[in-house]
């Protein structure tokens, strides 16, 4: 299961680091704000952002639409002092939890949210409090990692897992399971949305080696710890060395390994409950 406290902490710590080392996730802010904008209708007077983080996507629609008043929502301290630096008096920001959003029914007409659903437990209680603070006709615009994010190093540190003798459950435990986009259909079809756009995209990134990777992947504040148990984790000297073998030997090229990332993007509409 996914540690809420544990994923905030996380954040927490590498705010600093972030928008050095999130190159996809700037990529795929892009890319939302690009497929909404030809469904948001009429320009937005208040948007919301949950898990705003260090303000990219908020300053983007603040100059998309200048007028809309803004609002950020992030789980972590130091990402919402990052995003109130960049953005100073033009957004509200808020410390909260995209599961228990502290605000009033119907207050936006627009709520957008990027690189954020992968780390909430429960999708339905998500698209629950989405429907209840988007008033009748307003937009949801979401993106979020999917099932084959990283599944190079998943499969690769599976496998060396699987070479070490003794239990390996530990181990895997660290691994994080992105969702498939079945699952997101599935909650998007019990919520009160109307799906305007559900589809899946591939970026690809790359690094020197997978040590390079992997501290990309911690200065963000994506590492292991945002798992529950586990025994070492990727740190685990011999699993890595056996990892970055696998993976060179398997995906190099050019003096490069690659990363594939899976994005799913949403845009849906409110509808009111019969």
């Amino acid at each position: 299961s996914i540690n809420r406290h544990r994923v905030g902490k996380a954040f927490h710590q590498q705010a600093g680091e972030y928008d050095r080392h999130a190159t996809v996730q700037k990529r795929v802010i892009d890319r939302l704000m690009s497929l909404a904008q030809g469904h948001v209708s009429p320009v937005p007077a208040e948007v919301l952002d949950i898990g705003c983080g260090t303000g990219q996507l908020l300053s983007s629609l603040g100059r998309q639409y200048p007028h809309a008043r803004l609002y950020g929502l992030d789980l972590a301290n130091n990402m919402i002092r990052c995003a109130a630096e960049r953005l100073g008096p033009n957004a509200t920001l808020v410390n909260g939890d995209a599961e228990y959003l502290p605000f009033r029914d119907g207050s936006f007409d627009l709520v957008v949210s990027t690189s954020t659903l992968q780390w909430i437990e429960n999708l339905n209680a998500f698209f629950r409090q989405c429907h209840r603070v988007v008033h009748t006709d307003g937009l949801l615009c979401i993106a979020f990692f999917g099932g084959r994010t990283m599944r190079e190093l998943q499969e690769c540190y599976r496998e060396a897992v699987g070479q070490r003798e003794g239990s390996p459950e530990g181990y895997l435990d660290r691994l994080h399971h992105f969702r498939e986009i079945s699952a997101v259909q599935e909650a998007l079809e019990l919520s009160d949305f109307g799906s305007v756009l559900l589809t899946s995209e591939i970026e690809m990134d790359y690094y020197p080696g997978v040590t390079d990777l992997l501290r990309s992947i911690k200065r963000i504040g994506a590492g292991s710890s945002a798992q529950e148990g586990g025994r070492g984790g990727l740190g685990w000297r011999s699993i890595l060395n056996e990892t970055s073998r696998l993976y060179r030997e398997r995906y190099g090229t050019d003096g490069l390994v690659p990363v594939t990332y899976e994005v799913f993007y949403v845009i849906a509409q409110r509808r009111d409950r019969n």
